[in-house]
């Protein structure tokens, strides 16, 4: 058995952060991971260029049942202060929308810079390490796991969600919580796409592939972006946005021309050409497939001219109005994290350590702060990390 100051489990966004922070310190450091590779969710986000900050990242664009717990973190290491970070490192960068940042190159160039970091300042990387029993002891924890045994004074976990379990995700920060006496948030998938019953998505099966730009909202929350219609239901970032704060048996509402007033533009249409199908007018507007769809729901084989104003209203609401509701979401193995966890009652905001077991820490995923589509949740990573590093 070995003795270090600080031990992190979790080789992800926040572990290494930490890792790196800890280090320079002068503490001595060993990050274990049961992956073959470090930073996979790194590896694959942003198509492979990782989406890794947002210039917008506030704490109103993240979920918690304690939404004051990640002021402290966001504004104490900032999107600046990574960008400062990964700019020192000539990686070069661009902005897609909605402030999303991200890698000119491939994502891999985050991960090198985290590890070039981690061994400039001495801390150690074990990988295929598997925990197998974490105990407190008089001053910290004693870690057995594959490789051997290890005391630390701090024990960082850093092991994110349940999402993506095909990446070796699992469970294990919840189980630590629960095992120190720490409360849990339920957890649920985020940002992930939703899935229609059966006889629902009979009907809708021409349309997978499909895209439109919408505003869908659930209750009093509303994002405007794409949608993709699929084999099992909906995608897209607007629907991964809305994911997150839809809950089994809620409705959601989808506008699928949300700059247009379609009733006008149809009412426009039947003047000038009343003669043409409600399916040939609605395709002037959408693609194709779609308008085809809609205008057999409403009334097959009829012209424009047929319609009254009132009926054209209908058409504008099935467009503009699409009240639907999901059956499901696609789950943990598609979701891109994990809502719920670790609860922030338990953990103190400026340095992640957990109120009333000494040495304990648990940032980013792992912990009850979800962000947005786009950058946000990586940006969480980061400054939780940050903050925990500056005191391990």
């Amino acid at each position: 058995m070995h003795s270090i100051d600080v031990l992190v489990i979790g080789a992800g966004a926040a572990g290494m952060m930490c890792a790196i922070e800890a280090a320079k310190r002068g503490r001595s450091v060993l990050v274990l991971d049961h992956a073959k590779k470090p930073g996979e969710k790194i590896r694959i986000s942003g198509g492979g260029r990782c989406n890794f900050t947002n210039i917008h990242a506030s704490p109103k664009n993240f979920l918690s049942q304690n939404p004051r717990f990640c002021i402290s973190a966001l504004s104490r290491y900032t999107q600046r202060d990574f960008l400062a970070l990964i700019e020192r490192h000539k990686i070069g960068y661009h902005e897609k929308t909605l402030g999303q940042l991200f890698c000119d190159g491939s994502a891999g160039q985050i991960i090198d810079m985290l590890l070039g970091q981690m061994q400039h300042h001495g801390a150690q990387l074990h990988l295929t390490a598997t925990v197998e029993s974490v105990e407190k002891t008089a001053n910290g924890f004693m870690v057995r796991y594959s490789g051997g045994t290890v005391s630390c004074r701090s024990l960082v976990i850093a092991t994110g969600g349940k999402s993506i379990p095909k990446m070796g995700a699992t469970g294990f920060g919840y189980d630590i919580a629960a095992r120190f006496g720490l409360r849990l948030v339920e957890t649920r998938p985020g940002l992930v796409p939703l899935t229609f019953e059966p006889n629902l998505l009979e009907r809708l099966k021409p349309l997978a592939g499909v895209a439109v730009d919408a505003v869908v909202a659930c209750r009093k929350t509303r994002f405007a972006e794409a949608m993709l219609f699929t084999h099992r239901g909906i995608s897209g970032p607007s629907i991964l946005q809305i994911s997150s704060y839809w809950r089994e048996g809620d409705e959601i509402t989808i506008s699928m021309l949300p700059e247009t007033d379609l009733f006008a533009a149809l009412r426009e249409e039947r003047g000038r050409n009343g003669r043409q199908a409600l399916q040939t007018a609605l395709a002037l507007h959408l693609p194709k497939k779609l308008a085809q769809l809609i205008a057999a729901d409403i009334s097959p084989a009829q012209n424009l001219a047929d319609f009254s104003d009132v009926a054209l209203r209908r058409v504008a609401a099935a467009v503009n109005e699409w009240r639907v509701k999901p059956a499901g979401s696609e789950g943990y193995r598609t979701a891109e994290v994990t809502l719920g966890g670790v609860d922030t009652r338990d953990l103190d905001s400026k340095t992640m350590e957990a109120r009333d077991v000494p040495g304990l820490y648990f940032i980013g995923e792992v912990v009850d702060v979800t962000g947005w589509l786009g950058g946000y949740n990586f940006q969480w990573a980061w400054s939780s990390g940050w903050c925990a590093g500056q005191v391990v």
